[in-house]
């Protein structure tokens, strides 16, 4: 009887939906944690001297290119199954 509540294309669209939003999650809770350890590091390198700001403002980024993986991925999994 369940079965007959939901259709297959139903079932994918909420899986890619659901996917979507667990890329963008997980990505941004894994930048997060990431870029927690190097911010502290980079304004400690930064106190002791200012020449460190360009290399530690490089080094705080590149986690941040994690989440927009993590958001390209959800735009495929959107326009390719929703």
């Amino acid at each position: 009887m369940a079965e007959a509540l939901i259709s297959d294309t139903a079932f994918i669209k909420g899986c890619a939906a659901i996917g979507a939003g667990l890329a963008v999650g997980l990505a941004g809770i894994g930048a997060g944690a990431g870029e927690s350890g190097i911010g502290a590091a980079a304004v400690g390198a930064i106190a002791e001297d200012r020449g460190f700001l360009g290399l530690g403002l490089l080094f705080t980024v590149i986690p941040e290119t994690i989440v927009i993986f993590g958001l390209v991925i959800s735009f495929i999994l959107m326009f390719a199954y929703g």
